[in-house]
């Protein structure tokens, strides 16, 4: 299928990015990686009149450690991430999902900010930034706002983003000693959008035997990740125990509730993800306990 018919730019700068989506409003859309955006396009359900594409802006490249946060700015392939020392050091839940976004192909040209603008319920970054309590920044020719996870993502395909404002930075909290993380999901094939997914941080207490704060992000249960915040309370001052985590995953499946598809039913992603929450917890607590041994 053919795409209708767009005008194309392609700004050298950030500041000629802005001001096109000033100028252009809702007729513009930004190009990032284009892994999304060409499909919907191709397929018509996307018909932006023009297209800013943001591949020629070297500023918006690049990860950087800040102020207890890594900061993955906006067209960040998802490649670099996956090979970045700085991510597997400081942010181990990004470096593990990232690696089921797609297929290699797709994330050696897909980017940070795209994924998370892009805001598809099942994708694996925006669940990722959401159980890590991350934010986004968002800049327009009216200046730049720092936007928390839980607020950004609205709907399907939707976040709190006005059509002259970029994603033009996501913000990746690294976690305190004494955590653990572990992302798993389950898909029909391998780089398919995930059926159910969780990101799970466990922080245990200072002698390691009881959990301190834990966190569940789920994706592909909502129109948007959604944290489990009623089983993450249950989790809080209990021991690190089998009992515990098969407690939490009937806590999960009472908490969610997830839509039907053509995909699955919503009683199986409500098992699924009942099942995820058990291993993920036991996994990211074994992690957070190997670390306090090192």
């Amino acid at each position: 299928m053919k795409p209708p018919r767009f005008r194309y730019t392609a700004p050298e700068s950030l500041e000629e990015a802005l001001a096109l989506l000033a100028d252009l409003g809702d007729e513009a859309k930004p190009l990032a990686g284009g892994q999304s955006l060409v499909p919907m396009l191709n397929m018509r359900l996307a018909r932006p009149s023009v297209l800013v594409d943001l591949n020629r802006i070297a500023e918006l490249d690049g990860i950087e450690l800040e102020n207890g946060f890594l900061r993955v700015k906006a067209m960040t392939r998802h490649r670099a991430v996956e090979r970045s020392p700085s991510v597997a050091q400081y942010q181990p839940l990004l470096a593990e999902a990232i690696r089921y976004v797609g297929h290699l192909p797709i994330r050696t040209r897909g980017t940070v900010g795209g994924s998370i603008a892009h805001a598809d319920p099942a994708a694996e970054l925006p669940g990722v930034l959401v159980a890590l309590d991350g934010a986004v920044e968002l800049r327009s020719r009216n200046g730049q706002r720092v936007v928390p996870a839980g607020e950004f993502f609205v709907d399907l395909l939707t976040t709190v983003a006005a059509a002259d404002e970029l994603v033009t930075a996501v913000r990746f909290p690294v976690l305190p000693t004494r955590s653990g993380t572990a992302w798993l999901e389950v898909a029909r094939r391998h780089g398919d959008y995930a059926l159910v997914g969780i990101g799970a941080v466990v922080t245990l207490s200072d002698d390691g035997r009881t959990i301190e704060d834990a966190r569940l992000s789920f994706i592909g249960v909502s129109g948007t990740p959604v944290r489990a915040r009623s089983a993450e309370a249950a989790l809080r001052g209990q021991p690190l125990a089998p009992e515990t985590w098969r407690a939490a995953a009937a806590a999960v499946r009472e908490e969610l509730d997830p839509t039907s598809d053509i995909h699955a039913s919503a009683a199986y992603r409500r098992f699924v993800a009942g099942v995820l929450a058990e291993r993920a917890l036991a996994l990211a607590a074994q992690r957070a306990l190997e670390g306090m041994n090192r």
